[in-house]
C-alpha cells in the first residue's frame, strides 16, 4: 500500500507519486507530487536563514551578510549573481575580495592594509 501525498514516508518508493521529500525545516520527510518535469523538490529555505552551503537555499544563495562570519540564503542581485557582504572603506583587509572597494592596501610602508578608495580617472587600485 502506497502513501498518498501529504503522508510520512522516509522513501520514494513509498509514495504514489514516487516522491519523499523534506517540506519545512522539520527534517520528517512527506510525500509530495513531482514537478511538471517529474522531479523530486525538496523544500529549502527562504531567504534570511542560516544556512552553509547554496543547495539548501530557495535561491541558491548562501553568503556572508555583514561582518558576522555566518552565512545566510539571500537574494540574487540584478545579476543573478550572489554577492557577498565585503568590509566598507577602513577596515583592516588581507585581499582585494574582502573590500567593498576591491582594494586593499596598507596606508604606509609600516601599516597593515586596509580597504581603500579606488583613485584617478580610471578609479585604479592605486597606493596613495
Amino acid at each position: 500500500m502506497f502513501q498518498g501525498i501529504g503522508e510520512m514516508c522516509q522513501y520514494n518508493s513509498e509514495c504514489q507519486s514516487n516522491c519523499c521529500v523534506t517540506n519545512s525545516l522539520n527534517p520528517q520527510k512527506f510525500c509530495t507530487p513531482q514537478t511538471v518535469f517529474l522531479q523530486c523538490v525538496p523544500w529549502r529555505k527562504p531567504n534570511g536563514y542560516l544556512c552553509e552551503e547554496k543547495t539548501e537555499c530557495h535561491s541558491n544563495c548562501c553568503i556572508r551578510t555583514s561582518n558576522n562570519p555566518d552565512k545566510f540564503c539571500s537574494a540574487k542581485s540584478i545579476f543573478l549573481q550572489c554577492v557577498s557582504w565585503r568590509k566598507p572603506e577602513g577596515e583592516v583587509c588581507q585581499t582585494h575580495s574582502e573590500c567593498w572597494s576591491l582594494c586593499c592596501l596598507p596606508l604606509s610602508e609600516n601599516s597593515l592594509p586596509h580597504c581603500t578608495k579606488r583613485t584617478g580617472l580610471l578609479a585604479l587600485c592605486l597606493p596613495v
